[in-house]
């Protein structure tokens, strides 16, 4: 308590100074000449963009800056049962952000059933490369059903999107873009904003290349779920899974999948998806540890007891053996509601 009350005297102090001197630079403008005053400006708008961005979110190091221990730290102890996930989200986002000079942006197609972490890893990488997290003014969700909803307008849409991603890449270089619900996206508009995922420097005057795309879809999520089951059939661990089990199937499965967002698209045929990220289906002993988390990040002490009667009160397939949740951890939340 007495650290952080030294660090919060010594930020006022610092504030308190940029605020003097900045009053001082504006009395003295009014006694110099001309000259003189254009470089007493000159350092008072330096001064001036210093106190403008110590309380606003700007595109530079004090707000957008990776944490990569903390990323590995947070994929180890909140994202349970995904062992191939959390191996390729690491090594991607780790050897992405520590390239100075990325060839293109990061592309990332995660895939699953409900539930499975595609929307949390997303948080998680979010959190661990803006100040602000998924509220940083600089991460960008798009869900196809809100923002897409009208086939009859995707030319519009189109339009939009590509004007919205190049307005806020020319923002912020390190911009992140989420396109959750893929499966439920009309084919045809992703295919928009292949020129900004692709092997360019620029592109009328604007560098994607240091931007972050991620996909979201439950897509796939047959094959990966079958995959699962024929390892468990089999006696073999989950942990055996490895991605080269899924990566071709999923990626097959996805692109001719002609009810999801990226049916025969130009972002898959041309490789420009840099991974497709399988998430497993849940077993009940990973709803447990889902469960006891969730106490642990409402401040409550982690009671096995109450994740147990948690994890039962889900539905598991196939229904004589109940191995998998239907739906993952994603109800956990509302359960505690009323265990706790």
């Amino acid at each position: 308590m007495r650290v952080s009350v030294i660090v919060l005297k010594m930020k006022a102090a610092h504030l308190s100074l940029l605020f003097h001197v900045f009053s001082v630079v504006a009395v003295l403008v009014s006694t110099f000449d001309p000259i003189t005053t254009t470089v007493v400006v000159g350092i008072g708008a330096t001064f001036g963009r210093r106190i403008f961005n110590y309380f606003h979110e700007s595109c530079e190091p004090k707000w957008v800056s990776f944490n990569a221990s903390g990323l590995e730290a947070d994929l180890k102890s909140k994202l349970f049962g995904q062992h191939i996930a959390s191996h390729i989200i690491l090594k991607a986002v780790n050897g992405f952000m520590n390239n100075n000079n990325p060839k293109k942006p990061l592309v990332l197609s995660l895939h699953g059933w409900t539930g499975t972490g595609k929307n949390f890893v997303s948080s998680l990488i979010a959190e661990n490369i803006y100040r602000e997290g998924m509220d940083s003014s600089f991460v960008h969700v798009f869900t196809s059903e809100l923002h897409f909803p009208h086939a009859s307008q995707i030319e519009t849409y189109k339009s939009q999107l590509q004007q919205w991603i190049k307005g806020n890449v020319s923002n912020c270089a390190q911009s992140m873009f989420i396109f959750d619900e893929m499966d439920k996206m009309h084919p045809g508009l992703i295919d928009c904003i292949k020129p900004y995922l692709d092997y360019y420097d620029k592109l009328d005057g604007v560098s994607y290349r240091n931007a972050i795309f991620i996909f979201l879809s439950n897509a796939g999520g047959e094959s990966i779920i079958q995959t699962a089951l024929d390892f468990w059939k089999a006696g073999r661990d989950r942990e055996e899974i490895e991605l080269k089990d899924l990566e071709t199937l999923l990626s097959v499965a996805v692109f001719n999948n002609k009810r999801s967002g990226l049916w025969h698209t130009g972002l898959i045929d041309k490789n420009l998806v840099d991974f497709f990220v399988p998430f497993l289906p849940l077993e009940y002993r990973h709803v447990v540890q889902c469960a006891m988390a969730g106490m642990k990040a409402r401040e409550l002490k982690p009671d096995l007891e109450v994740a147990d009667k948690v994890a039962r009160d889900l539905v598991y397939f196939p229904k004589s053996e109940r191995v998998f949740s239907v739906k993952g951890c994603k109800t956990i939340d509302s359960k505690l509601d009323y265990y706790t």
